[in-house]
């Protein structure tokens, strides 16, 4: 059965199926309900790496059926790992140098939805680890994959216009200056030398290698696949022998399976913990703890997750906006940026839409878009699916993707003792769904993380302080509107739900089984 593309983007709006939160698999813990991950971890890893020509590897799946890998990514998130699969320890126990490496304060959960699981089913918030003394609160992860290639996207803008300065300055014999501008957001200025290098001192908001780093607070790691060989290390002491890290921290350019170039030979890679399949760093006992196919699936889905979406607009909420941009709000918060070259196979839109949404449990409304391409390579297996590529306007993300000093009040201490002053901005997308605020958590508002701005924003904090009351009530209206949901829970022009169903709540919801949509409508994930 060959997948179509509606059935693929079915997938992607129903991708949590009936999963929820964090799962154990049925095969260790069988129940009457059948609740659970189908799949045991054997049989998630399948086939390994492989190739787009060896059934059951992550390479075969997320090239001819991306549903199933993206489903199969979002149970390896919710899933519950146990010891005999390699958790903890943490990072030496917990025990050594947290000054050098705050993953020493990490962990240990046994699962990714330990601290990205509000609200229900999805890849979002609701945690904080002790990373540095005042802790991090974990964020959500709605809109990850756009904000990789935006990120992506402005980082080779700036360094072809770094490069255009020396080839001018070389050819020339003098300096030769140039604004550094990429998506309309102003970087500060690069002058190439004669000599066939740069002078980066006029940079601004972005280290001087140009490389715009979108995850972590304070913009530290380029990519989704870093992020996640990270995150099952430091939270789960989870180790993953991770290839493409490897190649690309040793230097070599390397292209992931989602299309992420990870550009070994100008930037600094974050290695894997484990260096082979056999090396076992934490001395568990247990070696290849994720295997590469399941850093794959994981990539792949959060490279596809949903964006965020936007409640109800009334009047309030339009006039709010209206009050945020005037008092200079979009001047880092900018409302849309566009990609070049969209390398997810579908994009989901999520809206207010009472009538539609069937008032279930709640009012939004997912319409769903592919966005990819399929081909018959004539080998009998199903056919491959390729991103278009084209071009994509990110809506409501509200970011510039540069760090800002924000004054003292959102100024964080280190274990070594010194002090990060610049913090990425916050894409504000999902901000009416995640109190408390801050990368921190210390503002339990949205009025008070307002207030605490400071430094770079002080001018836009003080005219939003000169605002009358009822025009910082419109403000506060139009963020509160920025959420994000449940999607097990929201209906879509592809599964409207039902709250008539006999089963209802816990079938007919906005949600379905995708095994009729597989390859292999048998093989249940």
């Amino acid at each position: 059965m060959l997948r179509t593309a509606s059935g693929v983007v079915l997938g992607l709006v129903a991708l949590a199926g009936t999963s929820v939160a964090q799962l154990s698999d049925i095969t260790q813990t069988p129940n009457a309900a059948n609740a659970g991950i189908k799949k045991s971890y054997t049989d998630q890893i399948g086939a390994g790496r492989g190739d787009i020509m060896t059934p059951g590897s992550s390479l075969f799946i997320i090239a001819r059926d991306p549903a199933r890998a993206i489903v199969r990514g979002r149970q390896i998130f919710q899933r519950k790992f146990t010891v005999a699969q390699g958790l903890g320890p943490r990072t030496n126990d917990g025990v050594g140098d947290i000054e050098t490496d705050g993953s020493h304060g990490a962990g240990v959960g046994d699962s990714c939805a330990t601290c990205h699981a509000r609200p229900f089913g999805s890849a979002g918030f609701g945690s904080d680890v002790f990373t540095r003394p005042e802790s991090r609160d974990a964020p959500h992860l709605f809109g990850l994959g756009l904000q990789e290639m935006l990120a992506d996207e402005i980082t080779k803008d700036l360094r072809a216009i770094e490069q255009d300065a020396i080839d001018q300055a070389v050819l020339s014999g003098s300096s030769v200056t140039l604004p550094l501008t990429s998506k309309g957001i102003d970087y500060g200025t690069i002058t190439g030398l004669p000599g066939g290098t740069s002078d980066a001192s006029g940079v601004e908001g972005v280290d001087p290698d140009l490389r715009v780093r979108p995850f972590f607070a304070q913009g530290g790691t380029i990519s989704i696949r870093e992020f996640l060989v990270g995150a099952f290390n430091a939270e789960m002491g989870l180790e993953a022998p991770d290839p493409d890290l490897l190649a690309a921290s040793l230097g070599v350019d390397v292209t992931t399976p989602s299309g992420m170039e990870l550009t070994g030979s100008i930037d600094a890679i974050e290695g894997p913990p484990a260096a082979s399949v056999t090396d076992d760093p934490d001395m568990d006992g247990v070696v290849n703890e994720i295997p590469t196919s399941i850093v794959d699936f994981m990539e792949f889905y959060l490279m596809n997750y949903f964006r965020p979406g936007v409640d109800k607009v009334t009047p309030a909420v339009v006039d709010g906006f209206l009050n945020f941009d005037s008092i200079g709000c979009t001047t880092c918060h900018i409302p849309f940026l566009t990609i070049d070259e969209d390398r997810r196979v579908a994009d989901t839109s999520t809206n207010w839409n009472g009538p539609k949404s069937n008032v279930v449990f709640n009012q939004l409304y997912t319409i769903a878009t592919p966005l990819f391409s399929e081909f018959d390579d004539g080998m009998g297996f199903p056919t491959l699916k390729t991103p278009l590529g084209g071009p994509f306007t990110v809506p409501g993300i509200f970011t510039d993707f540069k760090r800002h000093d924000l004054g003292k009040l959102f100024h964080e201490r280190n274990f070594d003792g010194t002090t990060q002053t610049e913090f990425i901005t916050e894409p504000l997308w999902g901000v009416g769904s995640t109190p408390p605020y801050g990368h921190d958590g210390r503002s339990n508002t949205l009025n008070d993380v307002i207030i605490r701005h400071e430094g770079e924003a002080e001018t836009q904090r003080d005219a939003y302080l000169l605002l009358s009351d009822a025009d910082r009530e419109e403000i506060l209206s139009f963020l509160r509107a920025l959420v994000i949901f449940a999607p097990p829970d929201t209906s879509s022009n592809l599964d409207e739900a039902d709250s008539a169903h006999p089963d209802f709540p816990f079938a007919a919801r906005g949600s379905i089984d995708l095994s009729v949509l597989f390859v292999d409508p048998s093989d249940k994930e």
